[in-house]
């Protein structure tokens, strides 16, 4: 071979081994997400409660749907309804692709929220909304795999109690990967533009 067409042959070659390398970037990039992106950095999504139905449930029965896991405590005066409320407006903005995703609502209550008041509560705010129950020795042990908190107050004359807790909101893709983590004071235009990337792009990456 002729020394110029070896040269033309080389960076022909060149190119198309940068052709191809920049195509597997743009392909493994990390896609643009607004919310604060934990990829990584927390477990896949694993537990082992009852649904709002009475049946038992792992975080394999939602593998294929993009999750938003929550706890709360259907006693909330405040922050839970207010979390759901939103998350009904976003689930709502998404439309039809938002069938495709699960509110899971964990109580941290589980002296009071039987599956029968958590279902009744969840499906008020979204039809979409899942309540998970268990006993507490379950319910704290995901709640730190999550790196999340809650304490029951001293009860009042009445009996009646409230539950500190986290109010993080966290956000598993199809495959069940920790991917998104958002507060209740999020943008709902962030939350939909992120829940909408995973929903359309099954965000396997």
């Amino acid at each position: 071979m002729k020394p110029r067409h070896r040269l033309r042959a080389t960076l022909l070659l060149l190119l198309l081994v940068t052709g191809l390398l920049l195509g597997g970037c743009q392909h493994d990039a990390p896609l643009p997400f607004r919310l604060t992106n934990i990829s990584g950095h927390m477990p896949d999504l694993d537990f082992h409660l009852t649904d709002d139905n009475g049946k038992a449930v792992t975080g394999a029965d939602y593998r294929g749907k993009v999750v938003l896991l929550y706890f709360g405590y259907t006693h909330c005066p405040d922050v839970c309804p207010l979390t759901l409320a939103q998350l009904h407006v976003v689930m709502q903005r998404l439309g039809p692709l938002a069938d495709g995703a699960r509110i899971l609502f964990v109580s941290v209550d589980p002296a009071r929220d039987t599956p029968a008041v958590m279902h009744a509560y969840v499906k008020a705010f979204d039809p979409r909304a899942v309540g998970l129950v268990g006993d507490a020795r379950k319910v704290e042990a995901l709640s730190k795999r999550y790196r999340s908190a809650f304490t029951r107050e001293p009860s009042s004359a009445d009996g009646a109690y409230e539950v500190s807790h986290s109010s993080a909101i966290y956000v598993f893709d199809r495959d069940g990967k920790a991917r998104l983590l958002a507060t209740p004071s999020a943008s709902r235009d962030d939350l939909v533009h992120d829940l909408h990337l995973l929903l359309a792009t099954g965000a396997s990456q």
